[in-house]
């Protein structure tokens, strides 16, 4: 099992249309096609698909060494507003250590523009995945 393996077992992830596009040692980059269900009463992108996107992400990077890591605590902050096209996260483990983890995720629209910011900490819980 890898780590793509392994997080196709998040189907909610995977309901939402979330696809990783690449995982490295503590990176990794997924994306999400705006679609009609992903649309609040105002119609935009809800953050909560936003905040799944960017999760998603999180998980990769920071389970990528193959030590099971689960969140404890993430934040996100919300820039600008998207009603069409995709939305790519880009995560980069800043903390790497036997226990915890943190990590910082930059979503962007497919002109780069920046949409959202999340953080996130995570515990290794000392289990190999892969």
């Amino acid at each position: 099992m890898d780590i793509r393996e392994f997080l196709a077992g998040d189907r909610f992830a995977a309901e939402a249309g979330i696809e990783l596009i690449e995982v490295g040692d503590g990176t990794a980059k997924a994306r999400m096609e705006i679609t009609p269900r992903h649309l609040n009463g105002g119609g935009v992108c809800q953050g909560g698909a936003i905040f799944t996107l960017a999760d998603l992400a999180f998980a990769a990077a920071t389970n990528s060494r193959g030590t099971l890591t689960v969140s404890v605590q993430s934040n996100i902050n919300l820039f600008r507003s998207e009603k069409e096209g995709f939305l790519y996260a880009e995560a980069r483990e800043v903390f790497d250590h036997r226990r915890i983890s943190n990590c910082e995720v930059r979503i962007t629209n497919a002109s780069g523009d920046l949409v959202a910011t999340f953080t996130g900490t995570g515990y290794r819980k000392g289990v190999q995945i892969f």
